[in-house]
């Protein structure tokens, strides 16, 4: 059976961090690991952390260059097949949603990219609605022309395709990197599954406007600056027709 690190970044994260916590233990499914990366809290985060420690937990509080970095010092210490990054704050769908996702892979497959959808909540865990963006039937690295259409949470990547997050992205690295990773996947594999819990206020969302600005960025370096000026003349059309 293939054995997935669930990687979490935190910093003063005591507010959000519990249910992710309990979600990642509550999962049914045996073969999984959960790598917390602190970035040296000031809050009860790491009090938090110990309280939960178990043979499944690793985990490490020192100060880090933000995000994008803890993720990639997070990485090297993960042991499992398949790296799923899960904020604090957001859990899994259901506590059988990483049992039911390996399920959809067929004995003997191992596919470079597992994905699926993701559920919106607010900030006590509640639903409040799908994603507006929604995962393609078939997915390649071509279809992020359209917008971020998997949620970074909800994009399951074979560990021995990882490449660092490119620092030089202070916000949207993770676009950029699961952009890449498509690039590079020969096997993108649709569970047909709600996969992910999303909190709808994160670093990306509190920095919207910088954020946008990497999006263009990195689609003009992927993409080119034709294809992307016309995508986001549609992306306009689009919202003011709605």
């Amino acid at each position: 059976m293939k054995k997935l690190s669930v990687i979490t970044v935190t910093y003063n994260a005591q507010h959000t961090l519990e249910r992710t916590l309990q979600s990642v233990q509550g999962q049914s499914y045996p073969y999984i690991e959960h790598v917390i990366a602190d970035g040296n809290s000031r809050d009860n985060t790491v009090e938090l952390i110990q309280q939960y420690e178990n043979e499944k937990l690793n985990w490490v509080s020192e100060p880090d260059k933000g995000l994008y970095d803890a993720m990639n010092k997070a990485f090297t210490r993960s042991s499992g097949d398949y790296l799923c990054f899960l904020n604090a704050g957001d859990t899994f769908f259901a506590s059988d949603t990483v049992e039911k996702m390996m399920r959809t892979i067929d004995d003997g497959e191992s596919p470079d990219i597992l994905y699926g959808e993701t559920a919106i909540v607010n900030e006590k865990g509640f639903f409040l609605h799908m994603r507006r963006l929604r995962a393609p039937e078939k997915l390649s690295w071509k279809s992020f022309k359209q917008g971020m259409l998997v949620c970074h949470q909800a994009f399951i990547v074979k560990k021995e395709l990882f490449e660092p997050y490119d620092l030089s992205y202070r916000y949207s690295s993770d676009f950029d990197w699961c952009i890449r990773m498509m690039k590079k996947s020969k096997n993108l594999h649709n569970t047909h599954l709600t996969l992910i819990n999303y909190l709808h206020e994160g670093m990306t969302t509190a920095n919207r406007k910088a954020s946008l600005k990497e999006r263009y960025r990195i689609m003009v370096k992927h993409y080119g600056q034709l294809s992307t000026l016309l995508h986001h003349i549609w992306f306009l059309i689009r919202a003011i027709v709605k």
